[in-house]
């Protein structure tokens, strides 16, 4: 049985892989997104990531697509205490930014997507410097208190405004960050690396990395010469060939080979042993893709392999 792990100064406990519903009712439709939820969660996975805006960015769609989707899942199987579900604010086409009349409002509009009346942890998605955290905070306080959120975190969002949100909280007794969803990978580490690391690691935050295996990179598919078919492939070209991205995959290779694991598992189980690191996200399209990232979950890396890691990355 995997352990659970907490999440910050939140009650709640969560699988080590979070599921990234970015694909769902995008390039998973809703039997493929329904089969991938089923075998995460009959694998013991509990923690199901999504955002408002999924997929605005596709030509027909409005933005809460993947909410909608798995919001008819948890009605289908009855299971909503079972399940974590995070979800964010600030980037839906009809709720941008993140005004207080606009996080709760969007608040309203995912729980009618979701079919459910509490979010387990909600996330500004995007910091808007041009609200004071008074009044974000104030918003999501107010959203804790209605009964509507669990617990509140952030995601991308600088270690200053991230430390005036925090003492604010401190300062008037209200809902407090207690996760931080960085970008954060084994070949984009400055992103996270540094300042903000320091502030959530100081402040008892949780990191739930997204793009945690790179665009699919970091699963070893994508290498000089090879053709791969996905709808997010523009995306790795930046580490295809790159002596970083070469360094970074022969190091996996070599560990996974000599684990008899997966390349994207040995990725994952780096990114899991990170300091602050509660659980990445990884989304699978198809249930074929769900193996190797909830592996994770037991895989150890040892000293010298994380230093490997490290090293090869760095």
């Amino acid at each position: 049985m995997t352990s659970l792990r907490t999440l910050g100064a939140s009650d709640l406990e969560v699988f080590p892989l979070s599921l990234g519903g970015n694909v769902f009712g995008w390039t998973a439709d809703r039997a493929a997104s329904f089969a991938v939820l089923d075998a995460y969660t009959t694998a013991g996975g509990n923690f199901i990531d999504t955002a408002d805006a999924y997929s605005a960015w596709v030509e027909g769609n409005r933005g809460g697509e993947s909410e909608t989707l798995i919001g008819q899942w948890l009605a289908e199987r009855g299971n909503r205490a079972d399940v974590v579900v995070a979800t964010k604010v600030g980037s839906h086409p009809e709720y941008k930014g993140l005004s207080a009349a606009t996080v709760k409002a969007a608040a309203d509009a995912s729980l009618r997507r979701l079919g459910t009346d509490y979010i387990d942890l909600y996330y500004t998605h995007f910091d808007d410097p041009s609200v004071p955290v008074e009044e974000i905070i104030g918003a999501l306080d107010e959203l804790v208190r209605a009964g509507k959120v669990r617990a509140i975190a952030a995601s991308n969002i600088s270690p200053e405004r991230l430390q005036e949100s925090l003492d604010f909280s401190d300062r008037e007794g209200l809902a407090r960050y207690v996760a931080l969803q960085p970008h954060y990978n084994l070949v984009s580490r400055a992103t996270y690396e540094g300042p903000l690391q320091e502030v959530a690691s100081r402040s008892g935050l949780a990191a739930v990395p997204y793009f945690a295996l790179a665009a699919g990179f970091l699963t070893g598919k994508y290498r000089p010469g090879a053709q791969v078919e996905s709808a997010r492939s523009g995306r790795v070209e930046e580490y295809v060939g790159s002596e970083r991205g070469d360094r970074v995959l022969a190091a996996l290779d070599e560990i996974a080979e000599g684990r008899g694991a997966q390349v994207a598992t040995v990725a994952l189980a780096w990114l899991a042993a990170r300091p602050t690191v509660a659980a990445p996200i990884a989304s699978a399209r198809t249930v074929e893709q769900l193996p190797a990232l909830l592996a994770v979950a037991d895989l150890e890396l040892t000293d010298a392999e994380l230093g490997r890691l490290t090293a090869a990355s760095a």
